[in-house]
């Protein structure tokens, strides 16, 4: 099967699963949105989608983010992990929004990546889903599953990022990797990924990754 013929038959069995995959991580706006994608580092959504109603309800907005110490904002997110690092930056982005951009979140990959604590998935997920902008989220569900399949050589997530964009239309970018990401969590986990079930491996994985279904 040509890469093609792989994207193509990839696009068709997520697109029956998966007609309208919702956005995972709770959220209201573009800035709540950067915020849960931040705690999400290392950390589950499931996890994510407890704590963020939590501090939101503090602080859902820049305004009142920097009211809080970053130490308020620790204490909150504590069970997301990384609590020092996530609420210095949760701090600091948010009194760089006041600042520079009057609390308004700029549409730009570039402006983003500027933050504290926003690298470029982060960017990623921000353009696509609170703008609408075509991006290619790559995280480690999509690295993980794109490496099975053979569309990407899996060296980091820059390669695959760019291997996917290659071959995707870039129309349905801002869906596809959210269906990706559900398929992962539901058919094709990082461990012990069962043939009976990871039907997409199954027909178009690679040598390895076939060895690996049990």
């Amino acid at each position: 099967m040509t890469l093609k013929e792989k994207a193509n038959y990839i696009i068709k069995e997520l697109e029956k699963l998966y007609p309208a995959p919702p956005i995972p991580l709770i959220h209201s706006d573009p800035y709540t949105l950067m915020i849960a994608v931040l705690l999400s580092a290392q950390c589950t959504d499931v996890r994510v989608n407890k704590i963020t109603p939590i501090l939101f309800k503090r602080a859902d907005n820049p305004f009142d983010m920097i009211k809080l110490s970053a130490e308020e904002i620790k204490e909150i997110i504590r069970p997301c992990g990384l609590s020092p690092k996530k609420s210095k930056a949760i701090y600091t982005l948010s009194q760089m929004l006041v600042t520079q951009y009057n609390g308004v979140v700029p549409i730009s990959f570039e402006k983003l990546e500027e933050f504290p604590g926003v690298g470029h998935k982060t960017a990623s997920v921000v353009m696509a889903q609170a703008f609408g902008i075509p991006a290619f989220p790559v995280d480690t569900h999509i690295h993980r599953l794109l490496t099975r399949w053979g569309i990407t050589s899996g060296k980091n997530v820059v390669q695959t990022e760019k291997d996917a964009k290659k071959l995707f239309p870039e129309e349905i970018w801002n869906k596809l990797h959210l269906q990706i990401i559900f398929y992962g969590r539901e058919y094709s986990p990082a461990r012990s990924p069962k043939a009976a079930v990871d039907f997409i491996t199954k027909k178009i994985g690679t040598a390895e990754a076939l060895n690996k279904l049990i």
